[in-house]
């Protein structure tokens, strides 16, 4: 009995903790509390969403040299600028702007598979703005958005809704990006952020 009251205890604590503290940190990882307010492009598909996190970080370069790096992500293409050992079948993500997969267009694939043939689609965007993924059925959406914070920053902000469906196989998917989706999020916003600012530079210096 005694060992059943222990593990009750720190299971209860453990639940508190996660659900008041590291819950709302990371789903507003970065993010000011009018970016979190503000409506983005896409949030009308997912109605009433069990999981919407905003997560923010500012870049210094422009919105230009900042885009071209979201568009080209994904297994097989770019990698994530992530944790390339879990989700780019160990292969480094890459360090250049890949031509072969800046004309995105509507109902292109953002493919999260070893095979390249599943994933999310490309819902729509703006260049150098915005773009919209989804499921293709209106439970998830991933959009990022670039927002002007001075002359040469900008503020890149993902969000990501998903409406948890408890008796389906995606529930397994939904626990993962519940508790380790900002693990990945924070390592790849980072990451783009490292890029844009490198490639900003060179041809800040190349314009001298």
């Amino acid at each position: 009995m005694t060992t059943l009251i222990i593990i009750t205890v720190i299971s209860t604590v453990l639940t508190i903790l996660y659900l008041f503290v590291l819950r709302p940190w990371q789903l507003k990882w970065g993010a000011t509390a009018i970016e979190i307010k503000r409506a983005m492009p896409g949030d009308e598909i997912v109605d009433r969403p069990t999981f919407n996190a905003s997560r923010a970080v500012s870049i210094n370069a422009i919105a230009e040299n900042i885009y071209p790096w979201i568009i080209q992500m994904g297994v097989t293409r770019a990698g994530w600028y992530s944790y390339d050992f879990l989700d780019n079948l160990a292969k480094r993500s890459a360090v250049v702007i890949l031509p072969e997969y800046q004309n995105i267009k509507i109902g292109d694939i953002v493919p999260l598979s070893p095979d390249g043939k599943q994933g999310m689609l490309v819902k729509d965007f703006k260049k150098n703005e915005w773009i919209v993924w989804w499921d293709n059925k209106g439970d998830t959406t991933w959009v990022w958005g670039i927002y002007p914070e001075g002359e040469s920053t900008f503020r890149l902000i993902t969000r990501v809704r998903v409406k948890y469906r408890i008796f389906s196989a995606a529930i397994l998917f939904n626990l993962l990006i519940e508790f380790f989706d900002i693990w990945m999020m924070r390592k790849c916003m980072l990451g783009i952020k490292k890029r844009a600012e490198n490639e900003f530079k060179i041809k800040s210096k190349k314009n001298k």
